[in-house]
């Protein structure tokens, strides 16, 4: 029995490896959607979840897609790695409207920042499952698109207990920075000399963690400041 023109067992092995790899980095995608989604009125918010994890799952396909041609960019492990902290911070530094007024970002910016981060959060995730698939993209596709209700179920959770716990709003910029230093010192033209200085491959991630955080919580304190005195 064949489907896709792969025997039973390797098309289900295949969308088998494919699910759990979305499952092990549904966690990551969530805190992404959460935070760029939070400062959404409440009427919003679902959808801008939806859209969001559909766009960026679209990304995923077409970049999976063209994998071949990916991986002959050199530096693009840096580039992302340097992208997302300054996608972090920018999650981390933005602040939600005071005295009961909305958070003022669009749903378009919101759709937009879920997409461009899930895209440089996805590319170990993009390899991976580039080998799993067995070479079928329609399976790729199945996969991935399965993946699409548990964002959705895990953002609006994440996004609740932002609300009720400010604190998960840190952890959540903490984890992208980390993501961000491990992509850094996964860059092929700087894996070898990370290799060989573990330690200095440690403190490049902690680096980028604690200057996410520090860097983020103050610009948040100017904003809160600012806001304040206008006020």
């Amino acid at each position: 029995m064949e489907i896709l023109g792969l025997s039973f067992s390797q098309f289900l092995s295949g969308i088998l490896s494919i699910v759990v790899m979305d499952l092990v980095l549904a966690g990551d995608n969530a805190i992404v959607i959460g935070m760029a989604c939070r400062n959404l009125p409440k009427r919003l918010r679902l959808k801008g979840i939806i859209l969001g994890t559909i766009g960026a799952v679209v990304v995923r396909v077409l970049a999976t897609l063209a994998i071949v041609w990916l991986l002959k960019i050199s530096g693009l492990m840096l580039g992302g790695g340097l992208l997302l902290l300054y996608i972090g911070y920018k999650l981390l530094a933005k602040t939600v409207g005071h005295s009961g007024v909305e958070g003022k970002d669009s749903l378009l910016s919101a759709v937009l920042t879920v997409i461009a981060a899930d895209a440089v959060m996805g590319i170990d995730n993009i390899l991976a499952i580039a080998g799993a698939s067995h070479g079928s993209y329609p399976m790729v596709i199945i996969g991935l698109a399965i993946s699409i209700p548990i964002m959705v179920f895990g953002s609006t959770v994440i996004i609740k207990l932002m609300d009720r716990f400010p604190v998960v709003i840190d952890i959540g910029a903490a984890v992208i920075a980390y993501t961000a230093g491990k992509m850094i010192t996964e860059e092929p033209f700087l894996r070898g000399f990370f290799d060989e200085r573990p330690a200095l491959k440690y403190a490049v991630m902690a680096v980028a963690v604690v200057g996410v955080l520090f860097a983020g919580n103050m610009a948040k304190r100017r904003k809160k400041a600012r806001a304040e005195n206008s006020s």
